[in-house]
């Protein structure tokens, strides 16, 4: 009788306690077919990933602590779903967000890795959310921009009226000194039923990138950016602009301005998108400027058929390019062009 008793006791703790908290596990798995061709360059085709959406595999839970404070995880890994392999040398890792945080009245504080505040709050007005051929390539042709910060101290306010704001601290864990390698971050934003606005900036020490065979060493970057989107019903509007300053030890300042507009319409199961990008590179004294047309067709809640087409044309000696997941698209020569077109399916679960 004990025994029993014992059983009963221990299913109703493991009962509760699954009450109290979740975990679930959940990913996106997305698959096309790309062709480009750039001029002065060759063309290819072959399978890409992450099309509309970034091909992913998380876990995430809360556990409720009582008194309104919740203590939350958040693992989340890419893939290359065409060929199977992870994204950091084949091998599967957390390093899209590896987080833990408590929340509260106070807000979220989360420790870990995940997107800074300033690049996920500002790149939510582009209508192409950032992936594929069609995405503003802002963040991935700028030199050293910043999407992702790792050893991240994270803070997220509460909504007040429709207002949040956030900020990250990455620590450079450099010995002797703190500010070599150290990122700051800090977002404001305002949604409020079909309104939506972003205020970014961030600063980050150290930062180094590569042109031609010569490695150019920053003493700081900063940037700054502005984002806002209305949703009128029949047609959802957007844009962004968005200003890096990269500031080398010796010489000066090297500005790299953006800029893009799309829009977005529901069309029966699904919706169009369009979207310009402005690209101004001052180092070269080129710009660049792309245009994306896209569809998505909803078969269901979380299946999707989609296509999407890019063009990209260049000025002076810029060579920006289009970029899809899991297939090495080629530069166009210095001031030419790039078109790319991409159909593929998306399965969320």
């Amino acid at each position: 009788m004990k025994k029993y008793l014992g059983l009963v006791a221990m299913l109703a703790a493991c009962g509760a306690a699954t009450a109290q908290s979740s975990v679930t596990l959940f990913g996106i798995v997305d698959a096309g077919l790309t062709y480009a061709k750039a001029s002065g360059g060759d063309s290819v085709y072959g399978m890409s990933n992450s099309g509309n959406l970034t091909s992913r595999l998380g876990l995430r839970g809360m556990e409720d602590l009582g008194g309104g404070l919740k203590a939350g995880f958040w693992l989340e890994g890419g893939f290359n779903n065409d060929s199977g392999a992870g994204l950091t040398a084949g091998a599967f890792d957390f390093k899209r967000r590896a987080t833990i945080s408590l929340t509260g009245d106070f807000g979220e504080v989360r420790l870990g890795r995940a997107f800074t505040r300033a690049y996920e709050n500002l790149s939510r007005h582009d209508v192409f959310g950032q992936v594929g051929i069609g995405q503003n390539q802002t963040w991935y042709n700028a030199p050293a921009a910043v999407v992702r910060g790792s050893n991240m101290l994270t803070y997220l306010s509460p909504s007040l009226s429709g207002f949040r704001a956030s900020a990250d601290l990455g620590f450079g864990e450099t010995a002797g000194s703190a500010s070599n390698n150290r990122y700051l971050g800090a977002a404001a934003t305002y949604d409020n039923g079909p309104l939506s606005l972003s205020l970014a900036a961030e600063q980050w020490n150290d930062a180094a990138y590569t042109a031609g065979t010569q490695t150019i060493v920053l003493d700081n970057t900063s940037a700054y950016g502005l984002g806002a989107g209305y949703n009128f019903g029949a047609i959802r509007l957007a844009g962004l602009v968005r200003q890096q300053r990269n500031k080398p030890i010796t010489g000066e300042s090297v500005k790299f301005n953006t800029a893009h507009v799309g829009a977005v319409v529901p069309l029966g199961a699904g919706e169009a998108r369009v979207g310009y990008n402005y690209y101004d590179n001052a180092s070269t004294q080129g710009k660049a400027h792309q245009l994306s047309l896209g569809y998505v067709h909803n078969l269901s809640k979380r299946t999707a058929l989609y296509g999407t087409y890019a063009f990209m044309k260049n000025k002076n000696q810029e060579r920006f390019m289009l970029t899809a997941a899991g297939l090495n698209l080629t530069a166009p020569a210095p001031g030419k062009s790039q078109n790319a077109i991409t159909v593929g399916i998306r399965h969320s679960f």
